[in-house]
């Protein structure tokens, strides 16, 4: 018997109610006597003790046993019902055993009857029938906390598996982009080429290194969007421009890694770009705590083929981290798109 498995209610229940029932079941059968036969104190009072610590341990394990072949909420009534008829076959045994040996022997001048017993059973019944109660209540108290934790634990496991799968969307998605580019430029000016290879490594650089945390600080995506636009005006010189605008007291919020380089590559892909009608795209602060990326709409002539990666990706990231606000507003003129910003707890991970 290992003691210390014993749950430490279980056995603080018996030592406090296995005296008072060892004192009031002496007073059934032997009445007033107890206050002046020594020998119930001596004998009889710890006799009766320890055969309740043994009826006591065997209803625990049985309890124990229960338990774990019922241990779903869903199963409290099967559970219950057979902790209730065990209890009330160990406590007719456990009363009827010793009240009939002492009347059969004659221990300690005592003499049978059958209200003893009775009154007996009642009071070890009860009590242990209340204490039973507490602890299916504790138990089922316990597996539902429980439960909401492995649910809980579940969610947050799916959660952060799929916002994994967005982020390593992004790096294909740039990439096969940013190839696309240097394959035109090749072929067109093989120095700016070189030059757009040497940008694009150390853009890649940053992009491995902070998509690799699915967050980002707004500080962190405007240095990002600089060495990025740069890559587009290697390729397309002043057909296209950036404005930023944002209140530094917003640096240390975050966003999505990688949003601002999405929404930018998403304006260049959809619209045609010439230095007399160059595509001006306006990223600012409000004091909304929102970030809004604007750009003029030009639409291209020959409409080039989408999956809806780029926005998408966006929007399921903002949705993941239950996050409201993401809005993708639109007219003949504009298309703007529209992020809050994140404080720092209430990220994917709190």
């Amino acid at each position: 018997m290992n003691f210390k498995s014993i749950p430490k209610l279980e056995l603080f229940s018996f030592l406090f109610s296995m005296p008072f029932i060892v004192v009031v079941a002496h007073l059934f059968m032997f009445e007033n006597s107890i206050w002046y036969d020594s020998r119930l104190w001596l004998y009889s009072f710890p006799l009766v003790f320890v055969l309740g610590f043994i009826v006591w341990l065997i209803r625990l394990r049985y309890n124990q046993y229960l338990e774990r072949i019922y241990p779903q909420v869903q199963q409290s009534f099967e559970r219950i019902l057979r902790k209730f008829i065990s209890l009330l076959i160990i406590c007719l045994v456990a009363t009827f055993l010793p009240i009939t040996l002492y009347g059969y022997f004659h221990l300690f001048d005592y003499d049978y009857e059958i209200a003893h017993f009775w009154k007996c059973f009642a009071c070890v019944f009860f009590i242990y029938l209340t204490f039973e109660t507490l602890f299916e209540a504790d138990f089922i108290l316990s597996r539902l906390k429980e439960t909401a934790i492995e649910k809980e634990t579940l969610r947050q496991l799916a959660i952060n598996q799929e916002f994994d799968t967005l982020k390593s969307q992004v790096n294909p998605h740039f990439l096969f982009n940013c190839f696309n580019t240097l394959s035109s430029l090749i072929t067109v000016d093989k120095q700016r080429a070189g030059q757009f290879l040497d940008e694009l490594s150390k853009v890649y650089r940053y992009l491995l290194r902070n998509n690799e945390e699915g967050m980002s600080t707004v500080e962190n995506e405007v240095k990002f969007i600089h060495s990025y636009f740069r890559l587009l005006q290697t390729r397309h010189g002043e057909a296209v421009k950036m404005n930023l605008q944002i209140d530094r007291q917003y640096y240390s919020y975050l966003i999505p890694s990688l949003t601002l380089q999405l929404l930018v590559e998403n304006v260049v892909k959809h619209n045609s770009l010439s230095k007399n009608k160059p595509l001006v795209i306006d990223i600012f602060s409000t004091r909304g705590k929102q970030l809004v990326v604007n750009n003029n709409i030009q639409h291209r002539t020959v409409k080039v083929s989408s999956n809806g990666v780029g926005l998408e990706n966006i929007r399921n990231k903002y949705n993941l981290l239950n996050q409201p606000g993401f809005q993708i507003l639109s007219d003949n003129k504009n298309f703007t798109v529209v992020l809050p910003l994140i404080w720092k707890s209430h990220t994917i991970h709190s």
